[in-house]
């Protein structure tokens, strides 16, 4: 092979969706892709951060024998490399001097041409990789066909100092491979990030991010190239996975793409609806569940999750129930029934009495002398979460459960009731956000969406004051502020984890605040009970927020209180605590 520089270099991007732990299924995406590269005339394929493994893998990755899998894997693909075609930049992890690192393997002409090792190893907020990996040195460039390559894995460039280390050995094009997940905005942090770095260094790059959903996190592709004056190279599709083959040519002393794609952002809130659907569909489809279950209830949650899980199924994967009380109003079987019709799914009825009322016989005597509160109000959500688990057990359809981050902020939610299910699409939405992306559905479906157009989701639903429908005219508002105040309240304490003298300065009033963030630290144990879901926002209960149940801290703005005992031993609270 020449070592003369290339003076143009066609390079692939692979924004594709691997499964963590399938790694002959990811092998299998690498050889699929390299084919497709090599149609489109590629030299090479760069493949997302640990590709090969699936990311991110969490503790998974510390078995040896997962990591002798991915090691063999890569091994392959390098043999496979042999008979000329596109090089692979492929992620992978690999133990080298009994350590394991987070790395780019570059395959070429039979062999592991060079590993690099990611250095920066991100420990906050949903990453905790310092858990598991140990941090590669300061990397100089890879040589390829006589280009010098920078190869900065993910993290490595969101501070200086790496890709300060690779212009001063030598690099002509930064090529980063990246397992970016999404939250709203979190492309424009990309790009100012990689903007910060050309603009330092006077070097193009090339970002490679992965699409899919894994667990709570979705990564969004958005794949994108910068030239050396910071102006855009081109940009892929989001939530999509695409092989786009970037030419790049030697000018003026850099390197500049010639005629890169420019695919349009998918932003605000269509991308919040597009990374809910995404997250759905890979959970359920990446776990083998054939398809899902929900309750129908007329309301607006249920509503947006099965508009959402229709368009991440289709139709003929989503059944959907209505369990009806007492309480339930004929305009609930209606709007539920209206909503059914619109996304065209299976849809039946199950009357919940018969087992309310069988279980408030069995405890009749030992309730006997008790007036009738709040606990009798769970039963008719425990029943319907029981019969969604038979159906499921059944079936084996994955219960979706419909609840909000408004109440899994405050608690208001049933453990072993609504609370039950695999999975939550909209468990990352704030109530307020949960009727604008029901508005927005009505308008608009994302690309690759299996739902149909126009209205799904029936106005009537969107229009009427939600109620949890569990005693005689119940509204929310009876127990909760109104969402246009409760949301924004939640927002600061949440994401912002602002102080209440901050809040109430904002112009909330003071005992608003207080009794919102009592309710918020009191439903902890909650949160740790209630199924994943969808991340959208920069701070999710889950991965992000990883709060004690045990803690009596509160606020020094808070007026301080003897402490509920009942909290420590894990029992629900009363009262404030909502717990229904």
């Amino acid at each position: 092979m020449s070592t003369r520089p290339a003076d143009r270099l066609a390079i692939a991007c692979a924004q594709l969706n691997p499964t963590v732990g399938d790694i002959a299924g990811n092998a299998e995406k690498v050889r699929q892709a390299r084919a497709t590269a090599m149609a489109q005339g590629a030299d090479l394929v760069v493949f997302p951060e640990l590709f090969i493994a699936g990311y991110p893998p969490e503790d998974l990755v510390l078995k040896p024998a997962f990591q002798a899998s991915c090691r063999a894997a890569v091994e392959a693909l390098a043999r496979e490399t042999a008979a000329g075609g596109p090089a692979l930049l492929v992620g992978t992890p690999w133990v080298d001097g009994g350590k394991l690192y987070n790395a780019v393997a570059l395959l070429e002409g039979g062999k592991i041409a060079a590993l690099r090792f990611k250095v920066d190893l991100p420990n906050y907020g949903v990453f905790d990789e310092k858990r598991v990996f140990a941090p590669g040195p300061m990397p100089g460039p890879v040589s390829f066909r006589g280009v010098r390559l920078g190869v900065p894995i993910c993290e490595d460039i969101w501070g200086d100092e790496i890709v300060e280390c690779l212009a001063e050995t030598g690099a002509e094009l930064l090529v980063v491979a990246n397992g970016s997940p999404y939250w709203r905005r979190k492309g424009d942090v990309r790009l100012n990030v990689a903007v910060a770095r050309v603009t330092e260094q006077g070097l193009p790059a090339i970002y490679v991010n992965q699409i899919g959903g894994q667990d709570e996190l979705i990564f969004d592709g958005v794949s994108f190239g910068l030239h050396a004056d910071c102006s855009l190279a081109f940009q892929m599709a989001a939530f999509e996975e695409s092989i786009v083959t970037t030419q790049w040519l030697r000018k003026g002393g850099t390197w500049v793409c010639e005629n890169g794609p420019m695919v349009a952002a998918v932003e605000a809130e269509r991308a919040d609806y597009a990374a809910c659907v995404l997250g759905l569909r890979d959970y359920v489809n990446k776990n083998g569940f054939p398809g899902i279950v929900l309750g129908l209830s007329g309301g607006i949650d249920s509503a947006l999750c099965a508009a959402m899980a229709v368009d991440a199924l289709g139709a003929d994967r989503v059944r959907c129930i209505m369990l009806p009380y007492k309480y339930t109003a004929q305009v609930s079987l209606d709007d539920a029934a209206a909503c059914a019709r619109a996304l065209g799914v299976h849809y039946e009825t199950i009357a919940i009495a018969p087992a309310v009322e069988g279980l408030e016989k069995a405890l009749a005597a030992a309730f006997a002398g008790k007036p009738r509160d709040v606990t009798e109000e769970n039963l008719q959500s425990r029943a319907r979460g029981t019969i969604l688990m038979a159906i499921s057990n059944k079936f084996n359809l994955m219960v979706v459960t419909t609840g909000n981050k408004s109440e899994m902020s405050v608690g208001y939610a049933t453990l072993y009731g609504d609370m039950n299910g695999g999975f939550n699409p909209i468990k990352d939405l704030y109530k307020s956000e949960v009727f604008r992306l029901a508005r927005l559905r009505n308008t608009w479906k994302p690309a690759g969406a299996l739902g149909p157009d126009g209205e799904v989701i029936p106005e009537n639903i969107i229009v009427r004051p939600p109620t949890a429908e569990l005693r005689e005219d119940q509204k929310d508002e009876d127990s909760l502020p109104p969402y246009s105040v409760l949301d924004p309240i939640l927002e600061r304490l949440v994401e912002r984890e602002d102080p209440i003298s901050a809040i109430v300065a904002d112009g909330f009033e003071r005992d608003t605040v207080v009794r919102v963030e009592r309710l918020l630290n009191i439903a902890e144990y909650k949160r740790r009970q209630a199924a994943p879901g969808v991340k959208v926002t920069l701070k999710n209960f889950g991965r992000d927020r990883r709060y004690p149940i045990t803690n009596r801290f509160r606020d020094p703005g808070t007026p301080l209180a003897v402490p509920d005992l009942s909290l420590l031993t894990g029992q629900p609270v009363k009262s404030e605590a909502l717990d229904f």
